[in-house]
């Protein structure tokens, strides 16, 4: 394990799931880590779960609260952007477009928006980290909403790799994890739908969003690692789950 002094890691959407995972991982390597999340309640408990965590009330959509933010930390040695939402999954030809324009401004636009705010703050060899999905390259009936903006997302890192170099830019896109993402489905329903996904994946598991949270912390810690986008996913991109 690689313990980093000094540094300080900014990691918006680590409330819950992958991003708090994330910044759990980073703090126990010595980062002073700093999370921003939209809810009072969930960055509370975050804060009673990692200790010396540093919580920030905002939405990532927000380019003059983000920008305050990073401000007010002077420097950022790694931005890891973790944030998602529920909607734009569906059949194609029922797809709410005005729903999948919120999904796009919950995601897509909360991402460009937060990387336009910290990118002045970022150091020389800072590394940016973005969390795509799956769906972004699988053929999943039903995901061409969603698919389109987590494609969407992952096309930010090969050109920014180039452009923000020498500051590294890396994506790591998941495949089907346990996270509070899954919160509106009913338990019984979830758990029968994650032991038949486990069956039929090469890995024979559902990941923990301390999986995909290991897969970012390399991307974000590895010095010669940009313009990558990092496949966790159990192997569900190999077969049809």
């Amino acid at each position: 394990m690689h313990a980093v002094d000094g540094r300080t890691a900014l990691v918006v959407g680590g409330s819950s799931g992958i991003g708090l995972e994330t910044a759990r991982q980073l703090a126990v390597r010595n980062y002073t880590v700093h999370i921003v999340g939209r809810g009072a309640e969930r960055l509370s408990k975050a804060a009673g779960e990692v200790p010396g965590l540093m919580t920030h009330q905002a939405d990532a959509g927000d380019k003059a609260a983000i920008t305050a933010l990073a401000s007010t930390l002077g420097r950022v040695d790694v931005l890891v952007v973790t944030v998602s939402g529920s909607e734009g999954v569906g059949a194609f030809a029922d797809l709410d477009l005005t729903m999948l324009r919120r999904a796009f401004e919950a995601k897509f636009w909360a991402h460009v928006t937060t990387l336009q705010a910290v990118l002045p703050f970022l150091a020389p060899q800072a590394s940016i980290t973005l969390v795509g999905a799956i769906t972004a390259r699988a053929g999943m009936a039903g995901t061409a909403g969603i698919g389109a903006l987590n494609a969407a997302v992952e096309a930010l890192v090969k050109p920014l790799a180039v452009e923000l170099a020498p500051r590294r830019v890396n994506a790591v896109s998941p495949g089907l994890v346990d996270t509070p993402w899954w919160e509106g489905m009913p338990e019984a329903d979830r758990v029968a739908y994650f032991d038949h996904a486990a069956s039929n994946l090469p890995a024979r598991q559902v990941a923990k969003a301390s999986h995909i949270a290991e897969a970012v912390v390399l991307a974000a810690t590895n010095p010669n690692l940009t313009g990558t986008v990092i496949e966790s996913d159990a192997g569900a991109r190999l077969v049809s789950i």
